[in-house]
């Protein structure tokens, strides 16, 4: 029997910038059940299921009323154990919300939605990029769309470049031309989701580092949705003092 959607958390413990992240105690809990609370909040009429590698984790979730599936550590990649939790849960339409960002939104997770019922058989959202040092910065990837908002290209490089101001040491104007960060997060029907589990991985994601330009040398159509809201990832022990920062404002807000 299958249900109509579910948002799955892939989670593991095992992190090489930021080991045990998971757990690390941000005002006084876990930062995995920060994540947990937010999506619950935010979409409390979805199922939402933690696909997990670790049992340790599983006990953390469960102990608050939290679903999990456990998957083999082995798996590569959260896309994978999302796939092999679907297995289990049988939804139609998959959301991926990363266990390390805390502060996903309802629009957020409506609108990964609201594309795959429109048609796309994977979703993800972007933002506006309004500083040059982020549009530098290859930790930040970019994103290029075509007029209907399908996805050209994820790079960590700096595009589209705006070749008239290259010689220009401040770099492209950035209010002259859209550019748009990339946010991990990613719808999917889980047609196209097995399907892309079982494609070995592909030489521009080799080179990037970025599991979605699988999807896109394999032909895939990717609609990107546009967020104006930002999330705050976890992924080094600094990165911690900026989630607490947004989360003092959110309180203040």
């Amino acid at each position: 029997m299958s249900i109509p959607k579910a948002i799955i958390v892939p989670a593991r413990l095992e992190s090489v910038r930021f080991p045990r992240k998971l757990l690390y105690v941000v005002r006084g809990e876990p930062l995995i059940l920060h994540t947990a609370r937010q999506v619950n909040r935010a979409a409390p009429d979805c199922p939402l299921y933690f696909a997990v590698a670790d049992q340790e984790l599983a006990d953390v979730l469960e102990a608050e009323g939290f679903h999990c599936v456990l998957t083999d550590p082995s798996l590569a990649s959260g896309t994978d154990r999302i796939a092999f939790a679907n297995r289990e849960i049988g939804a139609e339409r998959v959301v991926n919300v990363q266990a390390d960002e805390p502060l996903v939104s309802k629009n957020q997770i409506e609108l990964l939605f609201e594309l795959l019922e429109g048609g796309a058989e994977m979703s993800t959202l972007a933002i506006r990029l309004e500083a040059l040092k982020r549009f530098k910065d290859p930790n930040q990837v970019k994103v290029v769309r075509g007029l209907q908002g399908r996805a050209l290209y994820f790079s960590r490089a700096p595009i589209p470049w705006d070749r008239e101001s290259a010689g220009n040491p401040d770099g492209p104007t950035m209010d002259a031309i859209p550019v748009l960060g990339h946010l991990g997060l990613y719808g999917y029907r889980a047609s196209f989701l097995e399907k892309f589990v079982s494609l070995e991985p592909s030489p521009l994601e080799q080179i990037e580092r970025l599991e979605q330009l699988r999807a896109l040398e394999n032909g895939a159509e990717i609609q990107v949705g546009l967020t104006e809201e930002r999330t705050v990832g976890v992924d080094t022990p600094e990165d911690v003092g900026r989630l607490e920062a947004a989360l003092d404002e959110l309180d203040h807000g």
